[in-house]
């Protein structure tokens, strides 16, 4: 990588970080360092939501996905604009009126400090397990492409957030995410623009869109009720609902960002933004993908996108297997560009039936391209067995570090690093706000100062943040990396929602109801996702269930068992009844 390269991309890893730990002189209590000032107008609080939820795995897998599955993923968040609005309407007037910090709080008030603290708790578990994922996952594609120790890769990154979120606390972590959303957009859509620049000079944007959808990746909707199938219009519209309302109105990491704002119509007018500009934003991400599919079409791609994967085939025992198989992949991608051709004058001169022929023709030569990779898989396996063959996450950077000019690749790896940032930093801030929060200052110390909190306050932070940093040294890479981020989120979300909308909608549900209610409800949902995942039988009948399902369940299984409990085990225990 070009000097200029390394400048851009440090220049921007130092700036945010001392803009970080300036913005610390304005920490004057426990809530002012933990939540911020309350002073954030609605565009900051937008930003920093997506900011947020936008990882640096989302642009590195979503990509990926965009090119091997074109725009199927886009349905996953069709039910987002929906979740904000119910956000804006119930959930942050009651937050807002009960002045909380946590959204914790509110469960001791309308049940128990026991149900407070089982809500707690899970949000730390899962939480935490998200945020060391959040490093791990692109540090593996960063150390593999830069060519350093997967170690170095993920201390580098956790160390320059810990700095700056344990110095400038909360508010910190909202207004350089806003900085780092300024870069993230901009690189992508630099990266678009360079993709559309690169194809030949007779293929125009038309063109490459003629290409994708003929190809079949312009599938943005499937309207198929189908509780397997993992993106469809159904499972974004109701059990992405349940994941968002689940995710932005009870996971503290996003609570934190909304909550931090000048008042409820500014938070308001943040989650709206969110909601609005969200979608597009993910178009864009897997748009980018989809336009990497178009300029490989043209471009010959690597047999496999992972080099660290390759440099294990080049040995005297595999390496002619390679060389045969890169053979052959040359021939075919020569016969399909000239194919993917004729299939746009066919297109250009409307000739239907020359658009039909030239498409079976290139699914076919797709089909024994994607014959050869798996064979590239295979070998890898054989050299490796420990080795993830999956390489989807790696496409994306891959193409960044081969085809953009000196300049555009630091500020591309900046976009990944600052979104890596981005994403631990409100995770490491809202694990320590609920630790200290909901579990010391309400059950171990009560009665400290303010100046006792914040030390402790920043203490937690650095401590989450290094414990997150050793749970991505010691794990191991999940499936896609953003379906692992999601399903992690997916075994957890329902059944912590499922206690908000009993303490929202079902006012004569007690503490004792809910908590139990919540308890059988989690379990019964991990055991759904172990039936699906390892595929049991009962009577011959097997479980499928796509993890976005799962939110949807467990919010009903708590909501159902909690009604159930009340009327039947817990009838003499009365409900608490809160003033909002």
């Amino acid at each position: 990588m070009h000097w200029i390269d390394w400048t851009i991309l440090l220049l921007t890893l130092l700036g945010i970080t001392a803009y970080g730990v300036w913005t610390t002189r304005r920490a004057t209590d426990m809530n002012t360092y933990l939540s911020g000032a309350k002073e954030l107008k609605w565009w900051t609080i937008g930003l920093s939501i997506m900011a947020t939820q936008a990882s640096a795995i989302t642009f590195l897998s979503t990509t990926g996905q965009g090119y091997e599955d074109g725009m199927r993923f886009a349905q996953f968040y069709f039910g987002l604009p929906i979740a904000m609005v119910i956000l804006s309407i119930f959930f942050l007037p009651i937050y807002y009126r009960l002045n909380v910090v946590t959204a914790y709080e509110y469960l001791e008030k309308r049940f128990d400090l026991r149900t407070r603290t089982f809500a707690a708790v899970i949000f730390l578990l899962q939480r935490g397990m998200g945020a060391g994922l959040t490093i791990y996952a692109p540090s593996i594609v960063l150390s593999v492409i830069l060519g350093w120790d997967l170690k170095v890769t993920i201390f580098i990154l956790s160390v320059f957030t810990i700095i700056y979120t344990v110095f400038g606390g909360g508010e910190a972590v909202s207004v350089t995410q806003q900085q780092q959303m300024i870069v993230i957009l901009s690189g992508l859509v630099v990266a678009f623009f360079i993709m559309i620049y690169k194809l030949p000079s007779n293929v125009g944007f038309t063109d490459a869109l003629t290409i994708a959808g003929k190809l079949g990746k312009t599938n943005v909707v499937d309207f198929t009720f189908d509780l397997g199938n993992r993106y469809t219009f159904w499972s974004g519209m109701l059990g992405g609902v349940f994941l968002f309302l689940s995710y932005f109105g009870t996971d503290q990491s996003q609570v934190q960002r909304y909550l931090s704002g000048k008042s409820l119509s500014e938070s308001r007018l943040g989650l709206l933004f969110n909601g609005l500009i969200k979608v597009p934003m993910q178009f864009l991400v897997l748009f980018v993908g989809l336009m990497m599919f178009v300029f490989y079409q043209y471009n010959m791609p690597p047999i496999h996108f992972n080099p660290e994967n390759m440099s294990r085939l080049q040995t005297p025992q595999y390496q002619n297997q390679l060389k045969d198989l890169q053979t052959k992949q040359t021939m075919i991608f020569e016969t399909k560009r000239d194919e993917v051709n004729k299939l746009v004058e066919a297109a250009k001169s409307g000739d239907t039936e020359g658009v039909e022929i030239t498409k079976f023709k290139i699914k076919d030569l797709t089909k024994e391209d994607k014959k050869l990779r798996d064979s590239v898989r295979s070998l890898v396996k054989m050299a490796n067995q420990k080795a993830e063959t999956n390489d989807r996450d790696y496409i994306f950077i891959t193409f960044i570090i081969n085809n953009l000019p000196i300049g555009i690749v630091g500020l591309l790896l900046a976009v990944i690093f600052s979104a890596a940032m981005s994403a631990k930093s409100s995770e490491i801030n809202s694990l320590a706000t609920t630790s200290v929060v909901d579990i010391y200052k309400r059950q171990m110390r009560p009665n400290e100062t303010d100046a006792h909190y914040i030390n402790v306050s920043k203490g937690l932070t650095a401590v989450w943040g290094f414990l997150a940093m050793l749970f991505a040294l010691v794990a191991s890479l999940l499936e896609n990396l953003i379906e692992a981020i999601n399903i992690i989120g997916s075994l957890f979300y329902g059944s912590v929602l499922g206690i908000f909308m009993v303490a929202f909608f079902m006012k004569k549900i007690g503490s004792k109801a809910v908590f139990w209610a919540a308890v059988l409800g989690e379990l019964m949902v991990i055991l759904l996702f172990l039936a699906d995942k390892m595929a049991w039988q009962i009577n011959g009948f097997s479980i499928k269930i796509a993890y976005l399902w799962l939110n949807l369940v467990g919010c009903i299984l708590v909501m159902l068992l909690a009604f159930l409990f009340q009327q039947t085990i817990f009838r003499k225990q009365k409900a608490k009844s809160v003033t909002y």
